[in-house]
């Protein structure tokens, strides 16, 4: 949706500057920056890639870098996560994509308010991380209902429930990869389950009174106790 969702918001009439994203024969396309090579910074450079998109992801994992250049071979390039590539990649870019993700935390400012100051008026940002406080400075939730606003002449979209977008899609996508979970759970009681099925575990934050999610606790400044 981030890619889709930007690119659209390039339209002049949307407050973008105007750039088609996938350029035509003896214009360029635009270029997109994604912040984050987790799933949803991978799923959003295939779509950015896919419309035509010149398009850079930037991550601290090498793991996920290498992972990417060796899937799309070449096509999508790929940065080091530091202040340095981050700068040049987002004052260079027409649509920016936050997709950082820290499990259970709270995301972090990759990008400062002094630097949305001097993108290219018209660009966009999507922040994807917004559901867990955003990783640009200048973000802040919005709605379907009135999902942009502008800063220094950038459009922001930070709609906290993107995948509410296209309903029908996202509910049967959620229902298909939760539903043996909560089957597991009504058969098992979640004691049991947990014990037995390690991802899941790994999906509880709270027990019995306890925060046994590290990142919760972090976040909260409450005590951190492990599940087991």
């Amino acid at each position: 949706i981030a890619a889709i969702a930007g690119a659209y918001h390039l339209q002049r009439a949307q407050g973008g500057s105007g750039v088609l994203i996938s350029g035509i024969p003896g214009v360029l396309p635009g270029r997109i920056t994604i912040l984050g090579a987790g799933t949803a910074g991978h799923n959003a450079a295939k779509i950015a890639a896919g419309l035509g998109a010149r398009v850079v992801m930037i991550d601290r994992n090498f793991q996920n870098l290498r992972f990417i250049d060796d899937m799309y071979d070449g096509r999508i390039m790929t940065l080091s996560s530091n202040e340095h590539n981050i700068e040049e990649a987002v004052l260079s870019s027409d649509i920016v994509i936050g997709a950082v993700l820290v499990p259970g935390a709270r995301a972090p400012f990759l990008i400062s308010r002094e630097l949305v100051g001097r993108m290219r008026k018209g660009s966009v940002i999507v922040d994807v991380s917004i559901d867990q406080g955003g990783c640009v400075e200048t973000s802040r939730p919005t709605t379907h209902a009135d999902p942009v606003y502008t800063v220094d002449g950038v459009v922001h979209y930070c709609v906290a429930n993107m995948p509410g977008a296209y309903p029908r899609t996202s509910t049967i996508a959620l229902s298909s990869a939760t539903l043996p979970y909560i089957i597991k759970l009504a058969n098992l009681g979640w004691s049991r389950a947990v014990k037995e099925d390690l991802p899941l575990a790994k999906g509880v934050n709270i027990a019995e009174g306890r925060v046994t999610c590290a990142g919760v606790a972090n976040a909260f400044s409450l005590r951190h106790e492990p599940l087991c």
